[in-house]
């Protein structure tokens, strides 16, 4: 059993952690619980044989035998500890606290090394921090190479302006993209605003009109992904796409994409940061330091980027 029931980029920084656990024990059937919102990506991870609706620091509704090992992948304390130590395990796994000894937990640590580096301490196995792909999904994209500009992002404070977004999508259509405006069901109004502003026609928004699974079918097939801080931008990175990503109140040092290039010897992610690593990621407000970076940045960034 391994607990992971929280965002989308949590999810997919998780996979290389799931795989690590996989193989530290081949023969046994591994069970991911998440949120239902996520089952159906979740389901996209090869490591993973069954998905368990789950909710944040509350019980799992599990009724099969107590599990060989239980992995906490959710967090560094006994909040999330207690979710899995409940099922009664064999072995249990946790960063080490009060009342559960484990590797040390390291606050600077980016997110996809802290885990790899709990199961390859706590099981001994190899943990390859860039297994971060993903089955691409078994549902064909609504739009093949479309340039797609994501401007939501769970916090506004990792949200930069809807109109440099506007502005960014309306230079990638003059110079030929097919630009799309993608974002989930709470986020139509925003996505429509960045389209009409940049010019462009409600049927470029795909906001509220895919699932989960045809989002990331868009961006598997895209030739470029411009967004924030958020779960898009790890779509981008599970399927090797190009993309420049904008950071705020979190630095990429903990959140970032991996350092991949191109086939031409290029930055296949890029990252735009002007920070310094003490912005609020849940702030309600604009961060300072995304709001340093401007349209020119982003577009600077593209050129190198195929259509």
């Amino acid at each position: 059993m391994v607990l992971r029931p929280l965002g989308l980029g949590d999810l997919l920084t998780g996979v290389p952690a799931i795989r690590a656990v996989r193989a530290a024990v081949p023969g046994h059937r591994l069970v991911l619980a998440t949120t239902s919102a996520l089952a159906p990506l979740a389901g996209l991870v090869d490591a993973v044989d069954e998905v368990l609706p789950a909710r944040e620091l509350e019980p799992l509704d599990w009724s099969g035998p107590a599990p060989e090992l239980a992995v906490d992948l959710h967090g560094k304390g006994p909040a999330s500890h207690v979710v899995v130590a409940d099922l009664a395990p064999a072995r249990l796994l946790t960063f080490d606290s009060p009342g559960y000894p484990g590797p040390t937990w390291y606050p600077d640590e980016h997110e996809v090394r802290r885990w790899c580096r709990l199961v390859a301490e706590g099981l001994g196995v190899a943990a390859d921090p860039d297994a971060l792909d993903l089955a691409v999904p078994p549902v064909p994209p609504p739009v093949r190479g479309a340039a797609v500009v994501h401007p939501g992002a769970a916090y506004q404070g990792r949200r930069w302006p809807a109109a440099r977004f506007a502005a960014v999508a309306r230079q990638l259509a003059g110079d030929g993209h097919d630009v799309r405006i993608t974002g989930g069901p709470a986020e139509v109004e925003l996505a429509r605003s960045v389209a009409d502003a940049a010019g462009l026609g409600d049927d470029v928004v795909l906001a509220g009109r895919t699932t989960s699974t045809e989002l990331a079918a868009v961006v598997a097939a895209a030739a470029l992904v411009v967004c924030g801080d958020t779960g898009v931008a790890h779509l981008a990175t599970a399927y090797r796409r190009p993309s420049v990503v904008l950071f705020g109140p979190v630095s990429p040092a903990l959140w970032g994409p991996p350092a991949r290039s191109t086939p031409d010897g290029g930055v296949l992610h890029r990252v735009l940061w002007h920070g310094d690593g003490d912005g609020d990621p849940w702030g309600t407000e604009l961060d300072p330091a995304l709001e340093k970076i401007t349209v020119d940045e982003v577009l600077a960034a593209v050129p190198a980027f195929p259509r």
